[in-house]
Parts: C-alpha cells; structure tokens; sequence
C-alpha cells in the first residue's frame, strides 16, 4: 500500500466523519466541557490558550483536507460533465476541459451562451439546440425575406 493511497483513504474517512452528526455533536461537547471548566481555571489565559490552540490547529488542518475533498469531487464532476458532452450529438465538444481557461477565456465563453440564449429566444422552437452560428443564420433568415425567399425556392 502507498502514501497516496493511504492519504486517500485517510482523507476520505475523516471528511466523512467531519461532514456527520457525531462530529457536530462531538464538537459541541468539547466546547461545553470547555466553558464548563472555565471557573476551574479562573477563566485565565492558559484556559482559553487551550481552545483557541486546539481550534487553530484543527481548523488548519481541516482546510487542506477540504480541498483535497473539493478538487476530487470537481474533477469527478468535469468527468461526468465530458462524459454526458461526448454522449451528445448536439453538444460542442469544445466544452470539454474548458475549466482549464483563464477567468477571461470563460468571461467570454460566458459571453457566448448570453449571445446564444438571445438569439435562441427569437427562435419559434425555444427547446431546440443551437451552435451560435446556426441561432444567427436562422435569426438573419427570419429577419431577412430575400433569404426566406431563397430558401423556399430551393
């Protein structure tokens, strides 16, 4: 068995136990016992050192467990994402990997799609797919009757 095997597995389970009811309620039950004690020790600073010490390092800790949960769940998604693209005979196949853009590069593309959502709302059939370039072909077509005209006759 590997590190990075391991690392995955270790992980895994302790997103899942963070994630659950037994970890809140485990969580509440420390801070409890904490503010309990809090007379005990005359509510000095060693008290309170011990909770903030133990919620930073907690806390630390939790934030690369969290990305490492969130960058595997993203890449899953992306996977399922390219999968049901490549399944799709109308889908472009430009889409896929598109999450490796440059914040600009998807401001465009974002740009695209309102483009294409405008010209498709001109559209008779609003459940119908387009590519850009058919919405505006058929948008210059419905506004144009030379070239109604001409499609008809052929």
């Amino acid at each position: 068995m590997n590190n990075n095997n391991l690392f995955e597995r270790f992980a895994n389970a302790v997103t899942n136990f963070t994630g659950s009811y037994y970890a809140f309620v485990g969580a509440t039950v420390v801070v409890v016992v904490w503010a309990i004690c809090g007379p005990f020790f005359d509510y000095s600073e060693t008290w309170q050192l011990i909770i903030n010490t133990g919620t930073t390092i907690i806390t630390f800790l939790m934030v690369f467990l969290i990305q490492k949960a969130q960058n595997k769940d993203s890449k899953a998604i992306q996977l399922k994402l390219n999968e049901l693209i490549a399944a799709s005979r109308q889908a472009s196949n430009r889409m896929v990997d598109i999450e490796d853009l440059t914040e600009k590069e998807l401001d465009q593309l974002h740009q695209y799609f309102v483009k294409l959502s405008e010209l498709t709302k001109k559209d008779n059939d609003i459940h119908k797919s387009h590519s850009i370039d058919e919405a505006i072909r058929n948008h210059k077509r419905k506004s144009n009757p030379d070239i109604i005209q001409n499609t008809i006759n052929d």
